[in-house]
């Protein structure tokens, strides 16, 4: 399981360190192979592979003649990019992936239960914030009613 939010750097080259204390269990999981890709949120999705192999057998086996279907999975499988972390524990991120989600220099990592999420650090605090601003906690679904914190 990953979980927590870490403030990250990328490189002039797009590397990302991935923070050492997720390293272990990543080359366990995965033996440092990952994907990532992009989220309707902008910003990105990071899976080691075989949670990633789940994923999009679910992904593609949506109905193809619904529009929404085949959005998701252009946008999910069509940006899919095999990474794999380096020596030095880092991992590339394409041009494209790091344009989509506006990636610069300073991003974070939250740690998603099965999968990261990478976000640029000012999207990410904006998006937040405006999440704990909206203080209506009155249209939750179904489902969330029932969790007890």
């Amino acid at each position: 399981m990953f979980r927590g939010a870490t403030k990250v750097a990328l490189d002039a080259k797009g590397r990302l360190a991935i923070p050492t204390r997720y390293r272990e269990r990543i080359q366990t999981r995965c033996e440092g192979q990952l994907v990532a890709t992009v989220d309707k949120d902008y910003c990105l999705l990071i899976y080691p592979f075989p949670e990633w192999e789940e994923i999009e057998r679910k992904l593609m086996r949506l109905p193809s003649l619904d529009r929404k279907a085949r959005r998701l999975q252009r946008l999910m499988v069509g940006h899919a990019t095999e990474v794999e972390i380096d020596a030095h524990g880092r991992i590339l991120l394409s041009r494209e992936l790091r344009e989509y989600a506006g990636l610069d220099r300073q991003a974070v990592l939250l740690g998603q239960g099965n999968r990261f999420e990478l976000w640029d650090e000012t999207r990410w605090n904006e998006t937040r914030d405006g999440w704990l601003n909206e203080g209506d906690d009155t249209d939750l679904s179904a489902q969330l009613e029932t969790l007890t914190l």
